[in-house]
């Protein structure tokens, strides 16, 4: 079963973190991880796969602008595996995103859109989520 959380009107800064920890379901195909100003515009979209048809396992990053997707960046290196307990730190820096990931390794991912003030956040996908912290 696939979980939603979308969360409008918070405030995450340059500086600030987003702490998110949960359980992959067994039979997981993706999850995905949004910040932006809504569900159109996003400066990050985090999206780790489990299946993916070109690369396997692989994490995702990419923007959108009005609706409109930009160049994806992929990641092959993705250690988020199916069943396991993860806790992703998600910083935001400015003129970047950076992701930490469960083994210790950043995924950084340019802030295209340059948006100082993230006021949308979204979680969905094949996931558990058990802890979600801004701070």
């Amino acid at each position: 079963m696939s979980m939603k959380l979308e969360l409008n009107n918070v405030e995450l800064k340059a500086g600030d973190q987003l702490k998110i920890k949960g359980l992959i379901h067994h039979d997981a195909d993706r999850f995905q991880i949004d910040l932006g100003c809504d569900a159109e515009d996003l400066a990050l979209h985090f999206n780790p796969r489990f299946h993916d048809d070109t690369d396997g396992a692989v994490v995702v990053c990419n923007s959108k602008t009005d609706g409109c997707w930009g160049d994806e960046k992929r990641e092959i290196h993705n250690p988020l595996h199916r069943g396991a307990d993860f806790k992703i730190v998600l910083k935001h820096a400015g003129d970047m995103f950076e992701v930490e990931l469960p083994d210790g390794q950043e995924v950084q991912f340019q802030n295209r859109v340059g948006m100082d003030v993230i006021s949308y956040i979204r979680i969905t996908g094949d996931l558990k989520l058990t802890s979600f912290k801004i701070c």
